[in-house]
């Protein structure tokens, strides 16, 4: 308890010298005022009358609500409080003249009242206090809760634990399998505010009750530490001082944590080392540690206990995304797989396509002006770029195996077919040679034999030439090529022409199947299979809608989905336009439209150089058909030469 005596340096306590002999008096002049609240003990404020006038009520207010009560003193003969003075301000009024009893009884109304106010500030700033370790902890937890990446995560876990204990340096180990099967403690992650040029060297310790972080791991206590040098005697751990000596250090105070997770199994533990008075002070001399470091008291205990719950939780939570992240990374890449093995010559494409993208979308993030100088992409989003990259042609998966693969107008079946049909009439041509000529013998004998037989020569090898020519014409026109005015003709006229089978049906050389097919006017497919070939889009779409990807990753399908688009509507499968097309389709629409042009040669086209590959492509931008902007930035930034 405390009296302050304010006064004027004229006014003299008289009468009441008696009563505050022995007690503690601070006999303060007006202009003091602010230092009177400064003390946390319980105070009481004798204001005399002269200084009534002088005080702001303000200040006055101000010294009540910081816990202090004030007792006036009456003038000679004022009896009852003054009008000029608040009577909620006051816990006593003395009038004059006055004994000591009332003197007294009114000091002790004012030592209860301000006893009660300061239990209430108390309570209230320690309520506030809470109330701020609590918000923190919020924003901790929310923090740890958004972090996916590990290595991130277990940084944020030790700032926030050495921020809020005012801890100078910590460590973190999480527990892992070794290869024998037996539990240990990796070491992954330090840091030293006084040390931060000390490296950082990852080992693991055994999980028992030899080292510091062990024991807590094997028991799952808190080990509260006020100086590791001096631990008890009877203790089963021990510090080591390796660091210390290496680099001049004192570790003093430590507090090792275990974190569990939600069944109370230990997964990792939290060390914090030499908690300080001042958060941004650096122990540098062994002066320094004795002034600045303190014990962890109770409470930072309670904290990080709190605190490294959450953190374990975090750490699962950010294992088990790795887990989802495998898991979706090893499905994508099997469904890789399964497309590039139904067509072995487009092996590798997915990949390109998918690095190609990623490697567009990093160049676009970096854009400083231009169209997509605000665009920027997360981590996230690259994956997702990659992902639907790496997906884009899976619904090839729906498509005929025949038709994908389809590398000329014919199927080879029907190729080896006609190729037989002329195999049959060469050699019924042979057969009818030779049958005229012994027909010949043996109804004319020898006479007039060899003109007959040169005869026969001419008509059988015109014939012959017929059919080599039949093939020729046959094979030219199954080419995926332009077909030429002329060949079509030709092949018109082989399927009138017919040949007599065993049966003695007559056959065409060509079926109407056979000319619908070779006479394609470009490529080697029909209207029909092409439209099978598109369908791999809406077959990719489909599929992919039915994964259920995070949320991070929902707009693979969407991305995937538009890739044989075009900005004027002549793409597909939808025939959108310009902005309706995702610009992450668009990139993919550039990185594939390149890979597919310059990739090796496959059955159905060669492949072209690089540059007429850009050529061929920018054509396309100046006809509408691409997004000019992102291929331009696809060739300044060489994105085609970059690895996949």
């Amino acid at each position: 308890m405390k009296y302050v005596l304010l006064h004027t340096p004229t006014w003299q306590p008289g009468p009441l010298a008696s009563v505050l002999e022995g007690a503690q008096v601070q006999r303060r002049e007006v202009r003091l005022l602010r230092d009177v609240a400064a003390d946390d003990r319980p105070t009481v404020l004798l204001l005399d009358p002269d200084n009534r006038s002088l005080i702001p009520l303000d200040a006055l207010r101000a010294l009540v609500d910081a816990g202090g009560a004030i007792v006036a003193l009456g003038r000679p003969g004022e009896t009852e409080v003054p009008q000029e003075m608040p009577a909620e301000l006051l816990a006593g009024f003395v009038r004059h003249p006055a004994g000591a009893r009332e003197f007294l009884v009114a000091i002790r109304s004012g030592f209860r009242e301000a006893a009660a106010r300061a239990e209430t500030a108390r309570a209230r700033a320690e309520a506030a206090t809470r109330s701020r370790e609590i918000g923190e902890l919020t924003r901790i937890g929310v923090a740890l809760g958004t972090e996916r990446d590990l290595k991130t995560l277990l940084d944020l876990i030790l700032t926030q634990a050495r921020r809020i204990t005012w801890s100078d340096a910590g460590s973190l180990y999480l527990v892992e399998m070794s290869e024998q099967g037996t539990r240990r403690l990796r070491f992954r992650l330090t840091q030293t505010f006084s040390k931060p040029e000390a490296p950082y060297v990852e080992f693991t310790i055994p999980v028992d009750r030899t080292s510091l972080a062990g024991y807590a791991a094997t028991t799952g206590e808190a080990l509260v530490i006020d100086d590791a040098y001096f631990l008890p005697p009877d203790v089963e751990y021990s510090i080591n001082r390796s660091f210390d000596e290496r680099y001049g250090y004192r570790t003093k105070s430590m507090l090792v944590i275990p974190m569990k997770d939600h069944k109370e199994d230990v997964i990792g533990v939290l060390q914090l080392i030499n908690r300080k008075r001042q958060f941004d002070a650096v122990l540098s001399t062994p002066a320094e540690v004795e002034q600045q470091v303190v014990p962890f008291s109770r409470r930072t205990v309670e904290l990080v206990t709190a605190l490294a719950g959450q953190a374990a939780v975090a750490i699962e939570n950010s294992r088990l995304y790795e887990d989802i992240e495998r898991l979706f990374e090893g499905f994508v890449l099997a469904a890789v797989t399964a497309i590039e093995q139904r067509d072995p010559t487009t092996f590798g494409h997915s990949g390109r396509v998918a690095g190609m993208t990623v490697g567009l979308a990093e160049t676009v993030d970096r854009a400083m002006n231009g169209a997509f100088r605000n665009v920027k992409f997360t981590r996230e989003q690259l994956r997702e770029i990659r992902y639907a990259g790496l997906l884009h042609d899976f619904g090839k998966v729906g498509v005929r195996e025949q038709v994908l693969v389809k590398a000329k107008k014919l199927y080879p079946q029907d190729l080896a077919l006609i190729r037989q049909r002329y195999a049959f009439l060469r050699r019924t041509a042979e057969r009818e040679f030779w049958r005229r000529r012994a027909e010949f013998l043996e109804q004319h004998g020898r006479s007039g034999y060899e003109e007959f037989l040169a005869e026969l020569g001419v008509t059988h090898a015109r014939h012959i030439n017929e059919l080599e020519r039949f093939v020729e014409v046959v094979t030219h026109a199954n080419e995926p090529t332009v077909l030429p005015e002329e060949r079509s003709g030709d092949l018109m006229s082989y399927a009138g022409k017919t040949y007599e089978e065993l049966d003695g049906a007559l056959h065409p050389y060509l079926t109407q199947e056979e000319v619908r097919y070779l006479t394609i006017p470009k490529g080697s497919l029909d209207q029909t299979e092409r439209l099978e070939i598109e369908s791999h889009v809406n077959h990719t779409y489909r599929f992919l809608q039915q994964i259920p990807w995070t949320r991070e990753l929902q707009q693979i399908p969407l991305i995937a989905y538009g890739h044989h688009e075009k900005l004027d509507g002549r793409g597909y499968p939808r025939g959108v336009t310009g902005e309706a097309i995702p610009i992450q389709t668009r990139m993919m629409t550039i990185s594939d439209i390149y890979d597919a042009l310059t990739a090796s040669d496959r059955p159905y086209k060669p492949a072209v150089a690089p540059a007429q590959a850009l050529d061929i492509m920018d054509g396309e931008v100046k006809a509408g058909q691409l997004d000019g902007e992102l291929f331009n930035m696809f060739v300044e930034a060489r994105v085609f030469e970059a690895p996949t």
